[in-house]
């Protein structure tokens, strides 16, 4: 074994300053240490660091890593082989090295670095020669140690496999990230140490601030401060011998081997006692305490021995041999590293030793020879020690642990992992480490002195004897008798006039003192020792003989009814019996002497007085004291006009009885009538301020004290208390300490002994009951021994007390303590802080008064409550979940807190203190932000121990896979299941415990949060380093999702901290959430497909008899509706979130129903033919729309996103417009079959005669026709409609009517009232084809052809009254449409109002016709109105295609009488005329005028023909007659282009229509017309076109069809 040193001094950085914030890591095998963070480019740290090395072919890695707000980032590495390092005892001044980026690896081992950076680091290192040996000697030794090494390889496969176990990170209590926070943390009282302590982010890459990196050292332990019992020890280990401080202190309880570098100035958790520290403190010892603080704390030798034999300690009982050995281990690293200036016999001394420690006690085999070595220095000091101990101090007892740097134990205790039994989770992890650790503040803090004093307690040894061989609380009482007083005399207690029977007295008939009845009580009643004394002095020696006989009876009865009390005496004291007896001899005589060989000399100074009483009219008093001893009185001057006095008189008195008293008064000096009045009565002129009595047998050496003013009688008004230094010297005492230092030096050793060597460290609690409980301390024995002390030398109750909390303070972590400290400390505040009435001295005067000291309490109680802090940040270490007991000691160890905070405040009288429930707010954070950072690191193993029920899969995973890890989500359930279980047992068990704050302080909730917090700064950061890569399916993310929703809402949801607020999670998990919904929808399409092809196969049956639609619906909707409960079930409290999720979905939901639908558009028609299958693929679309619509409302309804919500109405919308195609589709397939049964209607109605005018007795015929007539489409409706009935969903149902009645109301109009003219459909066609045929009269024959005849009014009437018989078919009685939906529908209106045209005159038709079609020709646009005819208009006519122009102009004139209208028509030219024609073209212009009652006018003009003139000019004029009957909004000038043809048909250039209700405003006007190709009508003057068509007789009617459909005639060669 090699120890290496390595001197961090200091680096180059190239960049700017104010970017580096640098630390350096040391890594050499397996161990890791780290410097502190330094500021700027070119840091400086001069840290020291020691390896304990047995590998010499690795290398040392130096990292320098720059501090970050979230990541450290690496500066760059240094790798540095250990043959390389030179061996010497002297520093070095170092080598500068360059940093490089990038590390070399071989093998899973570093071997070097590569990619050099500007930056350069000056280190030195070296291996330390063994005990200043010359080095040809030590490299000899090194070789000697090597071989030695390689023989004993088996010892270190053990070695090695525990340096390879991945050891759990410590967790940090009090962590401080720099040196500098240690030393400021001096009044840490007022401050939370516990908030540094923030566990690392969930990392890959980058290095956390917190220090935990992946190597298997307790790294955390960098971060904590001085360990308090390492501390300890190394700054003290001269004087403290190992062997016995293995007693309290067993080995391995708080030894981690740690890295620390704190520098001393941490320990100022326990600030010295100055007045009490251990003799050396030269300045040579305070250099090598800064040493040792420095270097020891690196040494690995600590940490692995220590492994090992805690390994040991929990497997087998441990021999003191074995304790032994490893408390030296344990110490090794203080001493090696000193340089004390050993001088070793390298041979005999050395070997013998070793012999002795390998064979003695029953220790195990001899161990390794590395081992061997370092025992061997070990004894060696140990050696040293016990010689230099003995010269140094020999009344020093050796268990005690003095020394300046007691400092607080075990503040980085934590529990060793590596145990193999399985144990509860975090809460039990060490009952063993709360009985191996201190129990409480070390003996700094109590500052137990008196322990080591032997001088003192041999003092204090006789005195307690005395006290107790003739207590006074059992002597013999005063035999009081009333007695009548025959002179004036006065109280022996108040000095009051005792004369005659109106002030008679009580006087004791054996001592003869005389009082008051009321003072009988106050008198010392030791009646014997007092009645020898004057028996003696007035010479009666029988009398004196006879008392000194009963009182010799007394101590003997004493002696032997109570012999446990000086045994325990004896032992406490550790006299020999020997010399006990002589001092038992010794002190009865004394006891029997009495005062007559004492004598002392008493110094009493009156310092000053507080708060007393306002005696006079100005609210004031003028106090002056008198002290009185025995007979001797004296004063002090007055001091007027103050109840704060300040006197500072000095009085010497001597005094020869022990039994005498000091009476101390304190007086208001008046100087008035009344009080020389009062002065004739009594023997006092003055108003009596208090009084304070003190026994002269209670003052030893020098006191400085406090005494409270007591009243005289009941009728005293008192209030205050005084000072008085008291100095006594008494013959044979002159150099002894005061009582008080006397009682305390005797309480302490007597607790000692009753706690540390009888009860191993336990506290006994006595069993009291009652009001006075807390002021018994001890059993019985004990507690009468302290009492009568305290009795015999005045030691107030309050001292006792205070005394008792502060040796219990040294122990408050064992079982009980904390509910008696508590109490204790409860009843020191009320005696201070509960003022009475009397007393108007402020709380914090009164304990300042206090005997016990001010500052030296408060320093207590600081230090304290510091403690308590640190082991409350550690609660589940040290008050394990399973021990009910500890439970118990957590609560009052809770209380004991708020009794120190109510002594601050009440007492001290500070101004806001801090607050008990929040100090130990911070301290359950502290400890559960520790207890987070520990399960994390630990997450696999604690996991695997607790719920792994397969205990072969506990080792599966390899150490670097147990973390987080990119490529699964194995960790985070782990976690969260280890969370809640920390969260369950904060509820269940610290809660119910921690109960005395319940408005601010649960610690189950505070646990939830503080989880949560930590746990979502890492889910984060995973989260989002997961997003970058998505090696996980979606399903995992969501599951992983389901979990921390689950958490969230069973632990944090409630939290005042987080209610009402949105959580953050939803946000990590968003973008999987996507790819799940992504990756669903092909999912969903896929099975769509699936469930189509089944239900195809199926033939599309019904799902059940009641259920219309067949199962692909079902299938569908199943699947989408799954797909969203998934999303629902995430319960995403995040409204944007949940709005992006529905949008997504609702895509996927329009993309599956659209192609649902296309599949069945597509293949529909096919369907058609089959008798129920159309009627179920509409009621497949129509449940699509049902289900959609129950989906939408699932999804939130009118709460759902805008954007999601539009889009499935959307799509709402276009599954309606498919299932009206598909409706429309399967009306249009009965076409054929209605158009059959139509046709027969037609034909029967054909067969109906009469006239129109039916009469009343003849319309039951007209209702037998009508049902004649509808029999044929009654017969097909009636079987078609019963099954739709029965198969279609109501929806469904409907549209099929409507489109049934669109098809038989169309059919019935173009076949029965509008039959074709022929197959084609439009005349247009009928007559263009005549036309070219030449022969009109062919036209005229079709147009009297059977069947397309016209109507008479009976069949008019006949098909009324089947159309009535249709539409209540239709209605069916409300189960089908309706009615309004029936006389509204355009259809069944179109029909109607075709046969009532059937009823209208020609006049009237052709009427309709020009008042209805306004767009004949060109869309009725494109006639320009100019000045005059001769004028071309600016424009072109602005329409498509003209054929050419006719100018002409109209006049309009009614005449004034008739009303008759006359219209004058000027043609005047034509224009622009397009036709091709091979031989003469001779164009000429028709007018005709059309409108109503023309029949016996002249309609129509003609003009001349020009000949070859494309452009002719024709200025002639033409006269049309209207009458009066109709307005010019009733008529409409045709006029047509036409090209003249001899003996056969003119040929029609092209066509306009002039409207005259156009012109009817002006009067007149000049027009070009453009001419159009044909004339374009809509269905209305189609349906008149073909009525009159059909009205073969009237020539108005023939000339109207003939016009209206005449068009433009073929050219040549086109």
């Amino acid at each position: 074994m090699s120890l290496l040193c390595v001197r961090v001094k200091k680096a180059k950085l190239q960049g700017p300053p104010d970017k580096f914030n640098t630390y350096v890591t040391l890594k050499v095998q397996n161990v890791k240490s780290t410097t502190v963070a330094v500021r700027g480019d070119q840091p400086c740290w001069e840290q020291d660091f020691m390896f304990e090395i047995s590998r010499l072919d690795l290398g040392l890695i130096v990292e320098v890593w720059n501090k970050g707000l979230i990541w450290d980032t690496l500066v760059g590495t240094v790798w540095i082989a250990l043959k390389a390092i030179r061996q010497s005892d002297e520093e070095g001044p170092g080598e500068w090295s360059t940093l490089e980026a990038e590390v070399v690896m071989k093998r899973d081992e570093i071997c070097g670095t590569k990619n050099p950076t500007p930056h350069r680091i000056l280190l030195d290192t070296r291996f330390e020669l063994p005990f200043d040996i010359p080095e040809e000697e030590a490299r000899y030794w090194t070789r000697k140690l090597e071989q030695i090494n390689s023989l004993g390889d088996d010892e270190y496969s053990f070695q090695e496999e525990v340096q390879k176990k991945p050891l759990p990170s410590a967790a940090s209590q009090c962590s401080f990230e720099d040196a500098d926070s240690a030393v400021d943390d001096r009044d840490s009282d007022y401050r939370s140490e516990t908030s540094n302590s923030i566990p690392p982010p969930y990392h890959t890459t980058a290095q956390p601030n917190a220090s935990v990196h992946q190597f298997t050292v307790p790294s955390r332990l960098q971060q904590q401060g001085v360990l308090r019992d390492s501390c300890a020890d190394s700054l003290q280990n001269y004087d403290v011998d190992y062997r016995e401080h293995v007693a309290i202190s067993p080995a391995g309880s708080s030894r981690y081997g740690s890295s620390c570098n704190v520098s001393q100035g941490s320990s100022h958790l326990s600030e010295l006692d100055h007045s009490h520290e251990s003799a050396h403190g030269s300045e040579q010892d305070d250099e090598h305490q800064e040493r040792e603080s420095n270097y020891s704390h690196h040494s690995l030798v600590s940490y692995h021995k220590d492994s090992q034999t805690w390994l040991k300690e929990q497997e087998e009982p441990r021999s003191k041999g074995e304790e032994e050995i490893s408390e030296t281990e344990g110490k090794h690293a203080d001493h090696s590293t000193a340089k004390l200036p050993l001088e070793l016999d390298k041979s005999k001394d050395v070997d013998a030793a070793a012999q002795v420690r390998y064979h003695g006690d029953n220790e195990p085999p001899p161990f390794s020879p590395a081992r061997a070595h370092w025992i061997r220095a070990i004894n060696k000091v140990r050696m040293q020690l016990q010689e230099g101990q003995d010269e140094a101090d020999p009344s020093k007892p050796p268990w005690l642990k003095g020394g300046p740097a007691g400092g607080l134990y075990g503040i980085d205790s934590m529990p060793d992992l590596r145990k193999k039994k399985p144990i509860p989770l975090v809460s039990d992890l060490a009952m063993s480490l709360v009985q191996s650790r201190k129990a409480g503040i070390t003996s700094a803090m109590a500052t137990r002195t008196s322990l080591k004093d032997e001088e003192l307690k041999s003092h204090v040894y006789k005195k307690t004897l005395q006290a107790l061989i003739y207590p006074i609380s059992c002597t013999t009482p005063h035999n009081f008798e009333v007695w009548t007083a025959t002179t004036p005399t006065y109280c022996y207690e108040c000095e009051g006039l005792l004369w005659g029977i109106a002030r008679q007295g009580m006087r004791c008939a054996e001592c003869g003192v005389k009082c008051h009845e009321k003072c009988q009580d106050l008198l010392n009643a030791d009646c014997l020792q007092r009645a020898a004394e004057k028996s003696s002095k007035h010479g009666a020696e029988d009398r004196t003989q006879n008392f000194i006989m009963a009182m010799k009876d007394r101590m003997k009865i004493r002696e032997r009814n109570k012999p446990e009390i000086f045994d325990l005496i004896r032992d406490v004291f550790c006299e020999s019996k020997l010399t006990h007896a002589q001092q038992m001899k010794t002190v009865k005589q004394s006891v029997l002497d009495g005062t007559s060989k004492w004598s002392a000399k008493i110094t009493i100074t009156v310092v000053c007085a507080q708060g007393l009483q306002a005696k006079d009219k100005t609210g004031s008093s003028d106090p002056y004291v008198t002290v009185q001893v025995g007979k001797t009185k004296k004063r002090t001057k007055t001091i007027f006009g103050n109840l704060n006095p300040v006197w500072e008189e000095k009085f010497y008195f001597e005094c020869h009885n022990s039994s005498d008293r000091i009476k101390v008064r304190v007086w208001d000096e008046d100087d008035d009538i009344k009080s020389r009045v009062k002065q004739r009565l009594k023997r006092e002129s003055d108003d009596f301020l208090g009084q304070t009595i003190i026994e002269v047998r209670t003052l030893s050496g020098e006191m400085d004290v406090w005494y409270n003013l007591e009243k005289r009688t009941d009728k005293s008004a008192v209030s205050g208390a005084i000072r008085l230094q008291i100095n006594v010297e008494i013959k044979g005492e002159e150099k002894v300490a005061p009582y008080h230092i006397q009682y305390t030096c005797l309480h302490e050793n007597l607790f000692h002994h009753l706690t540390d060597v009888q009860g191993n460290g336990v506290v006994k609690i006595p069993d009291a009951k009652g009001d006075d409980a807390w002021k018994v301390y001890f059993d019985e024995t004990a507690q009468e021994i302290v009492d009568e002390f305290a009795m015999r030398y005045g030691i107030e109750s309050i001292y006792q007390a205070m005394t008792h909390f502060a040796c219990l303070s040294s122990k408050y972590m064992c079982p009980g303590v904390p509910a008696v400290m508590s109490t204790l400390l409860a009843n020191i505040n009320a005696y201070y802080a509960h003022t009475t009435a009397s007393t108007n001295v402020s709380a914090s005067d009164r304990f300042a008064a206090s005997n016990f000291g001010k500052e030296r309490f408060v320093k207590l109680l600081d230090q304290l409550h510091n403690s308590l802090r640190i082991d409350l940040s550690m609660y589940r270490n040290n008050f394990p979940a399973s021990s009910r007991e500890r439970l118990q000691d957590l609560k009052s160890t809770v209380d004991l807190l708020t009794s120190i905070t109510f002594f601050r405040m009440k007492v001290q009288e500070l101004q806001s203190p801090p607050r008990a429930s929040q100090v130990v707010k911070d301290c359950v954070k502290a400890c559960l932000n520790s207890t987070y950072e520990y399960i994390f690191n630990n997450c696999h193993e604690l996991y695997s121990r607790e719920y792994q029920t397969d205990p072969n899969k506990n080792q599966d995973l390899p150490p670097e896979e147990q973390g987080p890890s990119i490529r699964n989500l194995d960790f985070w359930p782990k976690l969260i299941t280890l969370i809640v279980s920390i969260i369950e047992e904060d509820k269940n068990s610290y809660t119910p415990v921690l109960n005395q704050f319940p408005q601010e302080l649960a610690v189950g909730k505070i646990s939830a949060e503080v989880m949560w917090s930590l746990f979502a700064q890492d889910m984060k950061y995973a989260m989002e380093e997961h997003e970058k890569h998505r090696l996980c399916k979606s399903a995992d993310y969501m599951n992983l999702h389901f979990k921390v929703k689950w958490l969230y809402n069973e632990y944090v949801r409630d939290l005042p901290a987080f209610k009402g607020k949105v959580p953050e999670y939803p946000a990590w998990f968003e973008q999987f959430v996507m790819q799940w919904l992504d990756e669903n929808e092909d999912v969903s399409l896929e099975f769509l497909h699936g469930a189509l092809e089944r239900d195809k196969k199926d033939g599309f049956q019904q799902t059940s008899e009641h259920a219309l639609f067949s199962c692909s619906v079902v299938d569908v909707f199943t699947q989408l509706n799954q797909s969203f409960e998934i999303i629902k079930k995430l319960e995403c409290p995040d409204p944007v979130i949940v709005a992006h999720y529905n949008r997504r979905f609702a895509k996927t939901i329009g993309k599956v129903l659209m192609q649902y639908a296309d599949i069945l558009s597509k293949s529909f028609q096919s369907y058609c033919s089959k008798e129920k299958l159309p009627c179920i693929l509409m009621n497949n679309i129509q449940q699509l729309r049902v289900q959609l619509e129950k989906m939408f409302e699932a999804m939130g309804g009118k709460e759902l996103d805008v954007e999601a919500s539009d889009h499935l109405k959307e799509l709402q919308v276009k599954l309606n417009n498919v299932l009206d195609e598909l409706s429309a589709v399967f009306g249009n397939s009965f076409q054929t079959r209605i158009d059959e049964c139509v046709k027969q209607m037609s034909d029967i109605l054909c067969q109906v005669k009469g006239t129109g005018n039916v009469a009343a007795n003849a319309r039951n015929t007209v209702a037998q026709d009508a049902d004649n007539v509808l029999r044929p489409l009654m017969d097909f409706l009636d079987g078609n409609l019963t099954l739709f009935a029965t198969v279609c969903e109501k929806t469904v149902l409907k549209r099929v009517l409507k489109e049934l009645w669109r098809v038989v109301m169309n059919t019935m109009e173009k076949l029965i009232v509008l039959p074709p003219l022929t197959d084609h459909t439009g005349t247009q066609l009928i007559f263009s084809a005549a036309k070219e045929l030449g022969h009109l009269s062919k036209l005229k024959d079709h147009m009297v052809r059977e069947e397309t005849r016209s109507l008479t009014p009976k069949q008019c009437a006949v098909l009324d009254l089947a159309l009535d018989t249709i539409k209540q078919y239709f209605h069916a009685g409300g189960n089908g449409l309706k009615k309004t939906f029936l006389e509204k529908s355009p259809d069944l209106q179109s029909l109607r109002y075709a046969l009532s045209l059937y009823t209208q005159t020609t006049d009237t038709l052709i009427k309709t016709f020009v008042q209805t079609q306004t767009a004949q020709v060109h869309d009725g646009k494109g006639i320009r109105f100019t000045a005059n005819e001769d004028v071309l208009p600016d424009k072109a006519s602005g329409v498509d295609d003209p054929v050419g122009e006719v100018s002409i102009q109209i006049d309009l004139y009614t005449h004034p009488g008739t009303g008759e209208h006359k219209v004058t028509v000027k043609v005047v030219a034509a224009n622009d005329l397009k036709w091709q024609t091979s031989g003469m073209f001779r164009p000429f212009v028709e007018i005709t005028m059309i409108g109503p009652h023309q029949s016996d006018k002249k309609r129509k003009f003609t003009t001349k023909s020009k000949s070859n003139n494309w452009a002719p000019k024709y200025n002639e004029t033409f006269h049309f007659i209207l009458g009066n009957e109709d307005g010019p909004d009733a008529y409409e000038l045709q006029v047509c282009v036409k090209d003249y043809c001899f003996a056969r048909e003119d040929r029609v250039l092209g066509i306009a229509v002039m409207q005259l209700r156009d012109i009817a405003d002006k009067g007149s006007c000049a027009c070009w017309c453009p001419l159009g190709r044909r004339i374009h009508m809509d269905e209305t003057g189609l349906t008149v076109l073909r009525i009159l068509s059909q009205r073969t007789n009237d020539e108005v009617a023939k000339e109207f069809v003939k016009l209206k459909s005449e068009s433009r005639s073929t050219e040549e060669g086109t």
